[in-house]
């Protein structure tokens, strides 16, 4: 029994021996090199760039109070629309004490001058209606009662305007109604019922009531490399993609660019703006406008701020014959492919000079050296380890 044991593990160590020269025999024989195989064709090829910026409306106006003053009332809120004089909000005048005395004692001094003026002219009119005095002496002290009485409605406004910030004779143009100063949509209002604000002046300037923006004037906002500025040129189109819309596109054209570069991350860039085209707006897929919401209720809304990447094309050529930029040998100023000659095993490669055009990173053109019949050699193909 013993015997046959022994014979047993004899003959599988043999089988794991054999076994094992037979597979490092088979991997050490030279395997079959194939390459991938192309032929040119033709179609337009195009250098894209992409480019990341923001869309935001071309003029943002911050409204300010013409007075300093407590809100007393938020009329606006953001999102909504608003026209060109519309009231936003209403301000609580808080009257500055050493003016509020000056209007005061203006006031009174305006009321003692007026009852001396009234004086003045009861006397006067009695004497010019016994004949006593002339008419030119009676008519000055009649314009004098006239400028007392001006003077004390003045006074009086003032006061008014000092204490609560408006008078009634400027009622409907009171400083203390917060009027929007363009038609636009409301994207913010920084401020709350109850807040202090401050009017603009040389030191300081004034607290801001609502951010007031067209949204149907906007701009692509952005920085390319210093690498590429060079070939842009004003009035170039190009296709705009918000990160928050990804099915949506829009078209836009180039209409500035700076004329001074920005570091960034170590590198030089430049700020380019693009006019946006709303009319443009389309489903990428189907191709359909789209409404946008600030023109009809129930369209898609644009915010002003959304992140968005914008493609421009930098150089493009037509109908040109092709291949993979893989399937290129590039030698010094030189660039060559391989003919493939024949068929099966008695394929052979001819090296063979052309010269090329313009590339997209996965295509590039040949100028000359090629045609349409040609079939070329590209890449080795890598056998996938795991059928092996």
């Amino acid at each position: 029994m013993k015997k046959y044991s022994k014979l047993i593990i004899a003959a599988i160590i043999a089988l794991i021996f054999i076994g094992t020269f037979v597979f490092l025999w088979q991997k050490s024989q030279p395997k079959e090199i194939v390459y991938s195989e192309f032929t040119p064709k033709t179609e337009d090829i195009r250098k894209t760039t992409i480019i990341t910026g923001k869309i935001e409306p071309r003029n943002e106006v911050n409204v300010k109070p013409q007075i300093s003053g407590i809100i007393s009332e938020l009329l606006k809120e953001p999102g909504q629309t608003v026209q060109q004089g519309e009231v936003i909000a209403k301000v609580k005048v808080i009257p500055d004490m050493g003016q509020l005395s000056s209007a005061e004692a203006r006031v009174r001094l305006s009321q003692i001058n007026l009852k001396q003026a009234q004086i003045n002219y009861d006397r006067e009119e009695n004497l010019y209606n016994q004949k006593l005095v002339s008419a030119d002496e009676f008519e000055k002290i009649r314009q004098a009662l006239q400028q007392a009485k001006e003077e004390k409605a003045a006074a009086e406004d003032a006061l008014q305007v000092v204490r609560d910030g408006v008078s009634k004779a400027n009622a409907s143009a009171s400083s203390t109604l917060i009027r929007s100063t363009i038609s636009g949509v409301i994207l913010d209002v920084p401020v709350k019922v109850g807040n202090s604000v401050i009017l603009a002046n040389t030191f300081n300037e004034g607290t801001t009531i609502a951010s007031v923006a067209n949204m149907n004037d906007l701009i692509f906002r952005g920085n390319i490399d210093e690498t590429e500025v060079g070939q842009l040129v004003n009035g170039m189109p190009m296709k705009i993609t918000i990160g928050a819309l990804q099915d949506l596109q829009f078209d836009a054209n180039l209409e500035y660019i700076s004329p001074k570069a920005v570091e960034s991350n170590g590198a030089n860039q430049f700020e380019i703006k693009a006019a946006v085209r709303l009319a443009s707006l389309k489903k990428k897929d189907s191709g359909a406008p789209v409404i946008m919401a600030q023109n009809a209720p129930g369209g898609t809304p644009l915010r002003s701020g959304y992140s968005a990447n914008a493609e421009i094309v930098l150089s493009s050529a037509e109908k040109a014959l092709s291949i993979p930029e893989s399937a290129i040998e590039f030698s010094g100023d030189s660039t060559f492919v391989y003919i493939v000659k024949g068929e099966g095993k008695e394929k052979t490669y001819e090296r063979k000079q052309v010269v090329t055009g313009l590339s997209d990173g996965v295509n590039i053109e040949i100028k000359k050296g090629l045609t349409l019949k040609d079939k070329v050699r590209g890449p080795q193909e890598i056998a996938d380890t795991k059928d092996e």
